[in-house]
């Protein structure tokens, strides 16, 4: 948390540290599963050699470990046939050690990427992608919930940033992110606002925004211009810029004008990982009901 000077006024910013609050959740759910006479189970499966998923996938093994889980992990050629893939998934169902399957996205080649997530069983779909999970989000019933969004909620919530009433602007409208953030906002009484690549008068309505939400990958996409005073900012992108640093999509000038946001890296990211925790926790929990 620090003091920014702004017009004249003393507004202070809110930093939404998400390495901390995953580490106290990570920290919560090993103590919980010391007291479990299974440990939770989760499998991830990566396809290729994709760089940014290789690391991905190391954190979560090391999330993994810190929550006292077992994992295995499985790295695949991206060559491989969509047959010997969906095989391994339902190897992988049918295990009773096995909690959670992760198929780590993107996928390369020509994999279909939809037959692929539906071949995981709905009870073991930790990354909440499964059209069962997405179908009862949308009902809002109980089920596992995708991941980035759920770690947006926590995050706010740790910080007691009020929704209901409030104006929400979610600029993209992918099925990991932009639609189910959507729908976990309208569920807290919040008026939402989706954007696009094609909507018109983009600048205005996020101007408009109490909390703007961006999950675009366009880096320099939110201009400070194009956010109000004293609005909540949470950057789902991560991107690298000209220098090769990550960013969001806001230019750094924008979080300056925010009541508070999400830095990047250090925001969003982690409580995607922590919110995978979770889910595989709930999963193995379940299956011992």
């Amino acid at each position: 948390m620090w003091i920014v000077l702004q017009r004249g006024m003393q507004i202070m910013t809110i930093r939404l540290d998400g390495k901390a609050l995953a580490a106290k959740r990570k920290k919560e759910i090993a103590c919980k599963v010391k007291a479990l006479s299974v440990k939770p189970g989760l499998a991830v499966l990566l396809v290729g050699e994709d760089p940014a998923s290789r690391i991905y996938v190391n954190s979560k093994r090391k999330d993994c470990e810190e929550c006292g889980f077992y994992s295995e992990e499985y790295t695949l050629p991206a060559e491989i046939q969509e047959t010997a893939l969906l095989d391994l998934i339902r190897e992988l169902g049918a295990r009773e050690d096995i909690h959670g399957i992760l198929v780590q996205l993107p996928l390369p080649g020509e994999l279909n990427e939809k037959r692929i997530l539906e071949a995981i069983p709905p009870e073991k779909d930790v990354d909440g992608f499964h059209a069962a999970n997405m179908g009862r989000l949308m009902l809002g019933q109980e089920g596992f919930l995708p991941c980035t969004p759920a770690g947006v909620m926590e995050l706010l919530e740790e910080h007691q940033i009020e929704l209901e009433g409030k104006h929400c602007v979610v600029v993209g409208r992918s099925n990991i992110v932009g639609k189910p953030m959507a729908l976990l906002l309208l569920q807290r009484n919040a008026t939402v606002t989706i954007c696009h690549s094609r909507t018109r008068g983009l600048e205005t309505l996020c101007r408009q925004a109490d909390v703007l939400v961006t999950a675009v990958g366009r880096v320099g996409l939110i201009t400070p211009e194009m956010v109000r005073d004293g609005a909540v900012i949470v950057d789902v992108a991560m991107n690298r810029n000209a220098e090769g640093k990550l960013c969001g999509d806001c230019l750094p000038e924008v979080y300056e004008k925010a009541s508070a946001f999400t830095p990047v890296p250090g925001g969003v990211g982690p409580m995607t990982r922590a919110v995978l925790m979770e889910n595989t926790m709930k999963a193995c929990l379940m299956r011992q009901k």
